[in-house]
């Protein structure tokens, strides 16, 4: 269930959200004027929403280029890496 905060309340009981927000690593739905206005969360939570949304687009660019052919051959990856890295 989220939480749903009005902006009065963000204002005079900043500090509980806040603890909230780290307890519980999710966010807090800020409302102005009885409407949606602003998500809340702690930087902890939004550096790993970020991640995943990062982690996600790289595996659906590696997707597109398997559905486009745009693959090689294990053994070839591995080989280059291995020059490469053997190298230093």
């Amino acid at each position: 269930m989220p939480k749903i905060r009005s902006s009065a309340d963000l204002r005079n009981n900043y500090n509980e959200i806040s603890t909230f927000c780290h307890s519980y690593a999710e966010p807090v739905f800020i409302t102005k004027n009885g409407k949606g206005d602003l998500a809340v969360m702690s930087i902890e939570t939004y550096e790993a929403l970020m991640g995943r949304f990062e982690l996600y687009t790289k595996l659906q660019e590696g997707l597109d280029d398997v559905s486009a052919g745009r693959e090689r051959p294990w053994d070839e990856v591995k080989a280059e890496l291995l020059e490469h890295w053997g190298r230093e």
